[in-house]
């Protein structure tokens, strides 16, 4: 913008502004009569259909999955998603959030394009259409995403009812064992550090699934005590993923 640019603009906009009203009482008036109906709508909504926010806590559960409010779910993929790489779990939960913030309060300072029509300013809306389809895509993500200590996945085909018991009861195991926190079952679970499970069946057979439980590479636990404590348990857990193929 040259001088001469800059002067008409200067002028147009004191003309502008000797047309318009003042920001106080109108804008203001304006604001708080909107704010007023936004509360009333909430009384109302919560009178007619309650405040319910989820069922009560129980802290003998060992299968409760904590899930933050709808509109923090892009938030919670990020975090899901770098939770892979420890040492990027910081910038996920503070980073992340606060160069956001940052980038916001100093957008006066660095965006000095004086156009106010957002066809003309070709990087903010760039910008903003990819901010909106980011957010969009991980709050869909994050709405979606199976619960880590559940699996979901149906008995394959074929099985006899004795074969689907056992592959029941071995569902159950994985999800109190916590092997989702590191492995992909289907649609549930972290794909991370451990490696994908969905086929396990097809690559080893019970005897090497066994083997791996009782000795496996760091940082997997060993299921050793499990195989001793309870063995019953170890053989569904084993035979489980064994007929995932």
């Amino acid at each position: 913008m040259n001088q001469a640019e800059k002067e008409q603009y200067l002028r147009e906009y004191s003309l502008l502004k000797n047309e318009g009203k003042p920001f106080f009482p109108y804008a203001v008036a304006k604001d708080s009569m909107m704010a007023v109906i936004v509360m009333i709508v909430i009384m109302v909504l919560s009178l007619l259909f309650g405040a319910e926010l989820g069922p009560k806590v129980n802290p003998t559960t060992t299968t409760y999955v904590p899930r933050p409010d709808w509109y923090f779910f892009f938030l919670f993929e990020v975090l899901r998603v770098m939770k892979n790489v420890p040492k990027f779990t910081p910038f996920a939960t503070l980073g992340v959030p606060t160069l956001c913030m940052i980038m916001l309060f100093l957008l006066p300072l660095y965006d000095r394009n004086p156009e106010r029509l957002i066809t003309r300013r070709p990087i903010a809306l760039a910008a903003g259409l990819a901010t909106i389809a980011c957010i969009a895509f991980l709050t869909y993500s994050g709405a979606s995403t199976g619960s880590p200590n559940q699996v979901t996945l149906p008995p394959p085909s074929g099985l006899s009812a004795s074969q689907r018991a056992t592959f029941t009861a071995g569902e159950v195991v994985v999800g109190e064992s916590g092997c989702l926190g590191c492995h992909v079952i289907g649609d549930n679970g972290n794909n991370g550090p451990g490696p994908p499970l969905t086929h396990v069946g097809e690559i080893l057979r019970p005897g090497a699934i066994a083997s791996t439980l009782r000795n496996p590479t760091a940082p997997m636990p060993s299921f050793k005590g499990l195989a001793t404590q309870s063995p019953k348990k170890f053989e569904n857990l084993v035979q489980f993923l064994s007929m995932l193929q």
